[in-house]
């Protein structure tokens, strides 16, 4: 996927996706493979029982260093950085000085003074120059374009990569470190994560792009591994519960109307040692002591009780027929074979079991509020 024409990043991995027949789509200036001939429910499915190979190398990828780096990328998150052991990762969520999300991202602390950071690809950009202008003067912002991100995802994932790279499969969710990758008479250097955006037990790995069509090739080449479309990917991450930037958070929600408060700790809450020093800190705070008033919405998991698919943008009433909100996502969830989504609706209709209508061609499809994930989760904890 490359970003642009004169971008050599990911040429060869579009010449592979072509190669195995993807059908390719833009988005935020790439050629994304959406899905391949098998499809997405079978892709769906393959990831669900065995492995499947994502390419994921729009998402921006850099390194903060400097021995001020945590504290100073944590001035911007409301999530413990300082106190995050090296060697681990965190969800991590950059906010604007109302408290709504520029964007979720993923940190890992590569020692006392780096830390590695994944964001969104349709983001990353704001999403650096952000950063850069907030804490530049503090630490080094190191943006790697030249790096390419491969996503192994599946209950077969830590066998078939522990044959190339021995060692993975003692990692646990949410750790990770570098490795070298044996293929054929190649070593490729690569640093990689126990996770992913899938539910699924997994592995994110990021690989220079000199080396990333030997590495899919590699990986492409083990009999339980199959190539995955975003498509798929996007199936996969909604049963699992998991937002979409810019579907189910934007700049205009807060952590906790989106659910998402388990992401931070208590240091960074009321009482706790390193509370409200980050954007938006008095509004979410708020929120978190349930002042009144201070919470319109809430994002919540919804179960069709008929076989009617309901997509993104959809309205949502109440069983008056008063419109209360809209779906962000939603599908037929290929395991659970119902239609599933999100939406968000005021707190008093959050309460499980409370039913809404979806609006679909001018006639209410009945929903329940559940809760999410709507598939179990599989990570890897030991």
């Amino acid at each position: 996927m490359s970003a642009s024409p004169d971008s050599l990043l990911n040429v060869p991995l579009n010449d592979l996706h072509l190669a195995l027949g993807a059908r390719m789509v833009p988005f935020a200036g790439y050629s994304m493979p959406v899905q391949y001939p098998q499809g997405l429910m079978a892709e769906h499915k393959h990831t669900r029982t065995a492995a499947g190979l994502f390419d994921v190398s729009h998402m921006g990828q850099l390194r903060l260093v400097g021995p001020d780096a945590a504290a100073a990328f944590e001035s911007l998150i409301p999530v413990d950085v300082i106190d995050l052991p090296v060697g681990k990762q965190r969800y991590g969520l950059l906010l604007n000085d109302d408290g709504g999300i520029i964007d979720d991202l993923m940190f890992f602390k590569k020692s006392a003074d780096e830390l590695f950071v994944i964001v969104n690809g349709a983001c990353k950009v704001g999403d650096i120059a952000h950063i850069q202008a907030k804490i530049g003067q503090r630490c080094q912002i190191i943006p790697m374009p030249e790096f390419a991100l491969l996503a192994l995802q599946g209950p077969r994932a830590a066998t078939v990569l522990s044959r190339l790279a021995p060692g993975v499969e003692k990692l646990f969710f949410m750790t990770g470190g570098d490795f070298t990758v044996k293929t054929g008479t190649q070593v490729i250097s690569v640093f990689l994560t126990r996770s992913g955006y899938t539910g699924e037990d997994g592995f994110e790995i990021s690989v220079h792009g000199s080396d990333a069509m030997a590495l899919a090739n590699a990986l492409l080449a083990q009999p339980e591994v199959k190539p995955i479309g975003l498509g798929a990917r996007n199936s996969l991450r909604l049963e699992a519960g998991l937002p979409l930037y810019g579907n189910d958070i934007d700049s205009s929600t807060t952590p906790v109307e989106a659910g998402l408060q388990w992401a931070m700790q208590r240091v960074r809450r009321a009482g706790g040692a390193r509370a409200g020093s980050f954007p938006g800190a008095s509004k979410i705070l708020a929120q978190l002591a349930g002042e009144m008033g201070t919470i319109g919405r809430k994002r919540v998991g919804l179960l069709a009780l008929s076989r009617v698919p309901v997509r993104e943008h959809t309205e949502l009433q109440d069983l008056d027929g008063q419109p209360i909100g809209e779906v962000t996502s939603g599908l037929l969830g290929p395991t659970i074979d119902q239609p599933i989504a999100m939406g968000y609706v005021p707190p008093e209709l959050a309460v499980l079991g409370t039913q809404v209508n979806a609006i679909v061609r001018d006639k209410p499809v009945a929903m329940q509020v559940v809760a999410m994930p709507f598939v179990p989760t599989h990570y890897f904890r030991g």
